[in-house]
């Protein structure tokens, strides 16, 4: 089992920044790979971004390319989101997610742990 937990939303100007973070517990995340996604209220949720087991490779949705980054931390079982340039489209709660075996890293279904979401709030 994993735990999941985010932190780090809140409300922020057109424009600004935010950084999420995920801590996880329980086993070790080394071994799984993780993203976030984002679901706003009548939507389904929608992929953001992914980094590989390693830490090596990493994924964008297009429409956050360039302006998101993602990170990890083996050692420190926590990752990542660094949110700059922030639109009101970006408005959403945002979930940290991990990935025993999949390979579709922008496939919810193939996460098998979730946290239970932060809201990110992007004002015009």
């Amino acid at each position: 089992q994993v735990q999941l937990r985010e932190s780090g939303g809140g409300l922020v100007q057109a424009g600004g920044s935010l950084r999420l973070s995920c801590a996880a517990s329980g086993r070790t995340h080394s071994g799984y790979a993780l993203g976030w996604f984002r679901q706003v209220p009548g939507k389904e949720r929608e992929f953001v971004a992914a980094i590989s087991r390693s830490g090596g490779s990493t994924y964008f949705a297009d429409s956050v390319k360039g302006r998101f980054t993602i990170s990890r931390d083996n050692a420190m079982n926590t990752m990542s989101l660094q949110m700059n340039s922030l639109k009101p489209e970006d408005t959403a709660v945002y979930y940290c997610a991990a990935m025993k075996d999949g390979s579709h890293y922008d496939d919810s279904y193939e996460y098998d742990y979730w946290g239970q979401g932060t809201q990110v709030t992007v004002s015009s």
